[in-house]
Formats: structure tokens, C-alpha cells, sequence
């Protein structure tokens, strides 16, 4: 079992940058594959980024591609994503979520463990 808690959420103007990171409990992080979700009032959690369990391997929603950037630390049990170039349309509570399998994919229900989130907020 893993336990995961997001920080580095917050009021940023649009244009902006946010790092976002998750720390992740236990001695097995690097055998779960990583994911970044969102959920905006009013609507359904969207897929963010996902990657692989060694880090090699990424991919991304379109909305978000040449924006954010995910990464991980295994040696510190950390997961980041790096948003740039912020808009309002980011403005959204932030998870990260840990998947036992080597490709946790684009689906919510894929993922095994999840944080509590980290809010975002873009200003115009």
C-alpha cells in the first residue's frame, strides 16, 4: 500500500508556473507507475499526465502537451509536474494517483491509490 500527499498548489496568474509535487509513502514507489488528475467544479476528473515506473516513458492529455511536464524521483519516493504557461481553463483541484501496474493509462478507475489533492487556481 502506498500513500500519496500533494502540495505546491495555489493562486497563480495566468501565464504563470506552478510545480506540483506528491510524496509518496513506503518503500515501493518505483514499482508503481504515476499519474496526474484534475477536477474542475462542476465537472468529472480529467486525466492530466501519466508515467511510466522507471520515468522513461510520459504522456499527456492534448490540453496540457508542451505545457506541464511529469516527473519522478525514485530515490525520494516524489512525483512532480511542472505546469507552465498556466490559463484559467487549469483552474482545478489536483490528485495524483499511484497505479500497481507498469502503465496506469488515462482511465481514473485504473489507479489504485490516490491523494487527497492540491488546489489550483489561475487568475485572468
Amino acid at each position: 500500500q502506498v500513500q500519496l500527499v500533494e502540495s505546491g498548489g495555489g493562486l497563480v496568474q495566468a501565464g504563470g508556473s506552478l510545480r506540483l509535487s506528491c510524496a509518496a509513502s513506503g518503500r515501493t514507489f518505483s514499482s508503481y507507475s504515476m499519474g496526474w488528475f484534475r477536477q474542475a467544479p462542476g465537472k468529472e476528473r480529467e486525466f492530466v499526465a501519466g508515467i511510466n515506473r522507471s520515468g522513461g516513458s510520459t504522456y499527456y492529455a492534448d490540453s496540457v502537451k508542451g505545457r506541464f511536464t511529469i516527473s519522478r524521483d525514485n530515490a525520494i519516493n516524489t512525483v512532480y509536474l511542472q505546469m507552465n504557461i498556466l490559463k484559467p481553463d487549469d483552474t482545478a483541484v489536483y490528485y495524483c494517483a499511484a497505479d500497481r501496474g507498469p502503465y496506469g493509462g488515462t482511465r481514473s478507475g485504473s489507479y489504485d491509490y490516490w491523494g487527497q489533492g492540491t488546489q489550483v487556481t489561475v487568475s485572468s
